[in-house]
């Protein structure tokens, strides 16, 4: 069986790779991908910050698929993927130096964005960083009419699923002990989010 191939992945890849070595230090050494779909941004990432030990996340159903891309990459600092159903499966505490996920907001449900970043406040010690992929709406409007065309495909397929207001989402994180650090414009009316722990205050 031929590994899946996102077309959008591949066309985000490099700017989203722009960004990282932005946020990324050289002091890292852990990170959490949350979402990581098919893996091609596992395999293509990770390499590039070989400090790293890039951690790879799925849901039950795409994780041999997902297993399977990472083992044939032979990336000496991916990890065997792990399963992490949000509601269900924890974070380890205090565990990670930065979490990634590219386009799974709008797909979860807001229940669902609220548990995750709930998790987040414990997975990270401070100055700690979280980087989120996606479009977003602003101001409680679109900001291109392909989002909102975007927006009724993702309700109709993904129950709950939706656009995330960027408020909404700096407001919940701000909630669990995260300060905004960057808004990065990304092609194709996406952004990327990068957030900062601050002082550790443990899960509630």
């Amino acid at each position: 069986m031929d590994l899946p191939v996102s077309e959008a992945a591949e066309r985000n890849k490099e700017p989203i790779l722009k960004v990282l070595k932005q946020v990324i230090r050289a002091s890292d050494r852990r990170l959490l991908e949350i979402g990581a779909g098919t893996g091609q941004h596992a395999v293509f990432f990770a390499p590039q910050f070989p400090q790293l030990e890039w951690t790879a996340t799925e849901t039950a159903a795409p994780l041999p698929l997902l297993n399977r891309r990472i083992q044939e990459s032979q990336v000496p600092n991916l990890t065997p993927p792990r399963k992490l159903t949000v509601g269900e499966d924890s974070i380890p505490n205090r565990t990670y130096d930065v979490v990634f996920t590219a386009n799974t907001f709008h797909i979860m449900s807001w229940k669902e964005c609220k548990t995750l970043i709930k998790e987040l406040s414990g997975a990270l010690q401070e100055g700690g960083r979280v980087v989120i992929y996606g479009p977003f709406n602003y101001g409680g409007t679109y900001t291109s009419d392909s989002n909102a065309e975007f927006d009724e495909y993702i309700k109709e397929k993904f129950p709950g699923g939706g656009l995330r207001a960027f408020e909404d989402v700096s407001n919940a994180m701000a909630k669990h002990g995260f300060e905004l650090v960057r808004d990065f414009e990304m092609p194709a009316n996406n952004r990327t989010l990068v957030f900062r722990r601050l002082k550790y205050i443990g899960k509630k």
